[in-house]
């Protein structure tokens, strides 16, 4: 059984897993702009390669956020 008070949420999740939470989100948010700036250098080059290969890299980027999300809407 869970030892900590009822109704409490994200201050009594163990450090350990908020920081791994916080650490991902921070790594995919960076993913995510990564793959945004490669695609608008895309564009602005006419460079199809690197415009398919930064949506690529955002929209990885995005899904991984978006399972964090539910991950942590689960945990709660």
């Amino acid at each position: 059984m869970d030892d900590r008070p009822v109704g409490t949420g994200e201050a009594y999740r163990p450090a350990k897993e908020r920081v791994m939470s916080v650490g991902d989100k921070m790594k995919n948010a960076a993913e995510a702009a990564k793959g945004k700036l490669k695609k608008e250098t895309g564009d602005a080059t006419d460079n199809r390669d690197l415009q398919a290969e930064g949506q690529a890299e955002k929209t990885t980027a995005d899904l991984k956020q978006a399972g964090e999300k539910a991950k942590d809407a689960f945990k709660d």
